[in-house]
């Protein structure tokens, strides 16, 4: 199976990379400034007491010429559209698209672009993030895969694909209702990127003054009753698992987009906050904390970009 990873950043380049630890046939394509980059360095995985390194294959947009079996695509909500573009090429009429983007709206673009037959759904979680030399940094041993067709329905292709992740030891499941899936984790995703970024703080830093152990549990609420008007009510079990940690005391855990925030880099705002509070809005839904997250971090948005244009 040829398989092509858009992207070789924190998720995609992670799980490109041990699909090829594993001798599978996988290329990346990505810009060429990635590729030169990766040429000089390889692709670096490191944290946790680990550092791997690989060679790995690379192909940018102007080099794509035939289709690929599986499309893994694994990039920002910001460069989304000219992916979608570049990866053309490589969409067959065999081809199965895998994304893992945060959020919906990614699933909308694709089956716009290439139809919803290709485009299976799909939830990564994971904590990584790209240093300053370009290495992938491990953050913490959670590294899973959840995928499955947009209606639910079991197929031979979802199978071979669940194989392939298995196969090369990545811990990948099959869900029977995937979109339910994407909606809970984008609850969680929405949760805790409120509650850090507001608060420009850690939970443990959120949750060690007065009052601070009541916020994350209130943006869960909003965020959650949006997922269950939209018809995807998010499981006891799991609402329950999020409570915790946006409460726990002590915890150094934050949001990638907290990172960004700190780091002075764009985030995800429109794709993961503002596509979210326009859905509240549509289900007649109140979000107000989930509304002032969306404004903080448009203003952040705007900052970075004036920011940008200063330098340019």
């Amino acid at each position: 199976m040829r398989i092509l990873v858009v992207g070789a950043g924190a998720t995609g380049g992670y799980f490109g990379a041990r699909l090829a630890q594993a001798g599978r046939d996988v290329t990346f394509l990505v810009r060429p400034r990635r590729a030169a980059t990766l040429r000089e360095r390889g692709l670096r995985i490191i944290g946790l007491g680990e550092e791997e390194v690989i060679t790995p294959q690379l192909v940018t947009a102007d080099e794509l010429s035939s289709p690929y079996d599986l499309v893994l695509l694994s990039v920002k909500a910001t460069t989304l559209e000219q992916a979608i573009e570049d990866a053309a090429p490589a969409i067959g009429p065999k081809t199965a698209i895998v994304p893992f983007l945060n959020g919906m709206a990614h699933l909308d673009q694709l089956n716009a672009r290439f139809g919803a037959r290709p485009v299976l759904g799909g939830v990564a979680k994971i904590l990584t993030t790209v240093n300053d030399d370009g290495d992938i940094v491990r953050l913490a041993p959670l590294a899973t895969l959840t995928i499955g067709e947009q209606d639910g329905r079991p197929s031979p292709r979802v199978d071979a694909v669940h194989a392939l992740l298995d196969d090369a030891g990545i811990d990948a499941s099959v869900s029977t209702d995937i979109v339910a899936a994407m909606w809970h984790k984008w609850v969680f995703i929405t949760t805790v990127g409120a509650l850090t970024c507001l608060m420009r703080g850690t939970v443990g830093d959120v949750s060690a003054v007065p009052g601070g152990s009541g916020l994350g549990p209130a943006i869960l609420a909003e965020a959650a009753a949006v997922s269950a008007a939209a018809g995807f009510p998010v499981p006891e079990a799991e609402l329950a698992t999020t409570t915790s940690i946006v409460t726990r005391a002590g915890s150094p855990f934050a949001s990638s987009m907290y990172r960004d925030v700190m780091s002075g880099r764009p985030t995800e705002v429109e794709h993961v906050f503002g596509d979210f509070v326009t859905r509240a809005r549509a289900l007649s839904v109140a979000t107000p904390l989930l509304d002032l997250a969306t404004l903080n971090l448009r203003v952040h948005e705007h900052r970075t970009e004036q920011a940008a244009l200063e330098r340019a």
